[in-house]
């Protein structure tokens, strides 16, 4: 019996539309199948390119030159075909301004959702100014490992420009605050990146996830339309070692203290907040009162065996309208210091209905750690009486890691739970309700 071949019967348009999940290269391979499939890759409107399985140790610029002509040649064969993604991975070894005809072209193009990622071995990564003047572009993420040499750009007109990512890419403050005026409909920032001084000029920002050593001083913070923060603030060493082995809270710098005050008075109201365990330190050694979160209704707080909770009372006291709580572990720095101790006042009146344990597990190195997280829990169960439910994600280690084990602890807590509190342990093995009621199959995620 022969096979039928359904693929071929497909329209070109809809061929072309199934290459672009895979990168430019792999849908190039395709062109052998048939003399039909010989241009099909081209008609494709994303194209991925990445130097990476290009390159070998052995010929390494032959490797180089077969990839630059690969790409002038896709993009003679795609240009009159609509353009909406261009992502390139490559290394500096590629001449800069071989880099910078593609993107020009791209540009030219309208391209709608930009990808431009550069290892940048001399710190020094010239972009052309053009890149910043579109009418199309939309989405525009950015990573060069170095210094994104763009400052003498005159201007920026990004109407369009929803989505802006920088990861690893240092900037100028006058330049990032030109590059945010210019792009006035961005709902979405992400920047992985190190700034001395930031001026956060956003007023219909939606999403900011912020992952950097604090800055010196943030001059402006305007995030009137903040919905979701995600943040992984963090000290240099040597101001983290000064706060940590100085018994003067005056230590620290007045601008280290004064900037992470002013950028978290600046996204008060989000409803939605993110903080990583770095950041919780930040705000421990921050020393100023934390200012109120009068929105926030979803907490994620990650948590460490290096960090203390010293700061948590004054986080949760400060958020009247959380409903949702959700801790990335229970771990904590100071063994001797239960981080209770300051919260009960807080959790007798929280409002909290939903509490949720992510990466719920035990430390190998800490063989008391599983202990203290459920005594944790214990006393969030006792002292929190709006909770509905408590769902625990438990991490299995191995085949002998039975989460029932853990789930008999609880059986006690629902005798000190309110009568509507259900609690369950949730793990890739098999899902525990306080009711302890087996499930046989595999239950994963969040619920």
């Amino acid at each position: 019996m022969s096979s039928i071949d359904y693929i071929s019967r497909l329209p070109d348009c809809l061929i072309s539309h199934i290459l672009s999940f895979v990168s430019t290269k792999e849908a190039a391979s395709t062109s052998v199948l048939a003399k039909r499939w010989r241009y099909l890759f081209a008609l494709t409107p994303d194209l991925y390119f990445d130097d990476s399985v290009y390159l070998n140790p052995e010929n390494k610029s032959k490797t180089l030159m077969s990839f630059v002509d690969f790409v002038d040649r896709v993009l003679v064969l795609h240009q009159n075909v609509p353009l909406n993604r261009f992502s390139l991975k490559c290394e500096d070894v590629i001449h800069p301004a071989i880099i910078t005809s593609w993107l020009l072209k791209v540009m030219n193009r309208g391209v709608l959702d930009l990808d431009l990622q550069i290892i940048s071995s001399d710190m020094d990564c010239p972009l052309p100014s053009e890149m910043f003047v579109s009418e199309t572009l939309v989405k525009l993420f950015i990573r060069v490992c170095g210094v994104l040499a763009i400052d003498k750009a005159k201007d920026v007109f990004l109407p369009k420009v929803k989505t802006l990512r920088f990861d690893h890419v240092i900037v100028k403050n006058s330049f990032f605050r030109k590059l945010l005026l210019g792009c006035q409909a961005l709902k979405t920032l992400v920047l992985n990146n190190f700034f001395e001084k930031v001026s956060f000029d956003t007023p219909n920002l939606v999403l900011l996830e912020y992952s950097d050593t604090i800055a010196d001083k943030y001059p402006k913070v305007e995030f009137s339309s903040l919905v979701e923060a995600r943040l992984d603030l963090r000290m240099t060493k040597d101001r983290l070692v000064k706060a940590k082995f100085s018994d003067d809270d005056r230590s620290l710098p007045v601008e280290m203290v004064a900037s992470a005050t002013n950028f978290f008075m600046g996204i008060c109201n989000v409803k939605v907040l993110h903080l990583s365990s770095d950041t919780l330190e930040v705000l421990t050694y921050c020393g100023k009162p934390i200012p109120e979160f009068y929105n926030l209704v979803h907490l994620t707080i990650q948590t460490d065996l290096e960090v203390s909770w010293g700061t948590l009372h004054a986080i949760l006291k400060n958020c009247p309208k959380l409903e949702t709580l959700v801790f990335e572990g229970l771990h904590y720095g100071d063994i001797n210091h239960t981080p209770w101790e300051d919260t009960s006042a807080w959790l007798s009146s929280s409002p909290v209905k939903k509490l949720k344990v992510l990466k719920f597990e035990a430390v190998s190195c800490d063989i008391d750690d599983m202990d203290r997280q459920i005594y944790i829990i214990k006393h969030f169960v006792e002292t929190m009486p709006n909770l509905e439910e408590v769902v625990l994600y438990y991490v299995t280690r191995g085949d002998d890691d039975d989460p029932r084990i853990v789930s008999t602890a609880f059986q006690m807590f629902e005798k000190l739970a309110s009568t509507k509190c259900k609690i369950r342990v949730v793990s890739d093995k098999i899902t525990l309700s306080s009711t302890i009621v087996c499930s046989t199959s595999a239950t994963t995620g969040l619920l």
